[in-house]
């Protein structure tokens, strides 16, 4: 009999994240794991999922991936923000999609990473590279109006 996995806490409290219901199997070493299960509200008018959610999969595992090689406990949890990102759709995403990403490289300020999104039977449905910026700190919800 094959243990169950039980999926890791996230670092950091991302509403939007959780909204969707995106569980992290893997952060750690510049790779990250993270899975979605497509409910009805998260599909377009074809029943499969909206590129936005596929998207939204994508930029979170690059994120976490390019994250997983910082040092939380002598720099805080580390800021990232999203530079540009580039995405192709290879097929529908449909039920249970699991997500992988990868650090490519990294620098003190920068992250150049890739993502794949699979269905559940392995298919590859969407790849992307993407860019993200460190950031020390970053303002939440109504601190940037003050700070503006």
């Amino acid at each position: 009999m094959t243990a169950q996995r039980t999926p890791l806490p996230f670092a950091l409290d991302i509403p939007f994240v959780q909204a969707l219901g995106m569980q992290l199997w893997r952060f750690d070493g510049g790779f990250a794991e993270i899975s979605l299960e497509v409910r009805p509200e998260m599909q377009n008018s074809w029943a499969v999922a909206h590129g936005g959610v596929v998207m939204t999969l994508l930029d979170v595992v690059m994120a976490h991936a390019a994250r997983s090689v910082r040092d939380a406990t002598e720099h805080g949890t580390p800021g990232i923000v999203t530079v540009e990102m580039k995405t192709s759709f290879m097929r529908p995403a449909t039920g249970r999609l699991a997500a992988t990403g990868q650090l490519l490289q990294g620098t003190k300020s920068l992250a150049f990473c890739e993502g794949s999104v699979r269905d559940a039977s392995g298919q590859l449905c969407a790849h992307a590279t993407g860019t993200f910026k460190f950031l020390r700190a970053l303002k939440r919800g109504a601190d940037i109006d003050a700070a503006s």
